[in-house]
């Protein structure tokens, strides 16, 4: 049998220097934190990931702050909505005046194809009697 071969760890010399460092660092405290470099492996194998922390709600903003906070929100929310509303509008009323100017250019023209078949004076009667009848229905 082969014994062991003795290690560096076991000199005389070595022991000593240990116990040396040992006496000479101060023992921690419990006011001194101890704090864990160690970092042990994922069971799951997930190396690359990083480590959980526990979740710590951070300080909540004071109520007055909230208020004001909640207060400019709503007058831009109302700015918004303001600016929404006169491009809507602006829109609505550019599409009634295209949709008014085809109107008067369709009945130009249907006025102008029966001027061609029929009488002018006959032609401004039956304009002025449909205008007549359309003011009534409108009513």
């Amino acid at each position: 049998m082969v014994s062991p071969a003795p290690s560096s760890d076991s000199t005389p010399t070595a022991t000593a220097t240990q116990e040396s460092a040992a006496i000479s660092s101060p023992a921690p405290t419990p006011a001194d934190p101890v704090t864990k470099d160690v970092q042990t492996y994922r069971k799951n194998g997930k190396h690359w990931k990083a480590p959980k922390t526990h979740f710590k709600p951070g300080p909540s903003n004071p109520y007055s702050l909230r208020q004001k906070q909640d207060a400019a929100r709503a007058a831009t929310k109302a700015l918004e909505k303001q600016m929404r509303d006169e491009k809507a509008a602006e829109k609505a009323a550019r599409i009634a005046h295209i949709k008014e100017k085809r109107e008067a250019a369709e009945e130009k023209a249907r006025y102008a194809a029966l001027a061609e078949k029929m009488h002018k004076k006959k032609v401004e009667r039956m304009r002025r009697r449909e205008k007549r009848n359309k003011a009534l229905k409108e009513r």
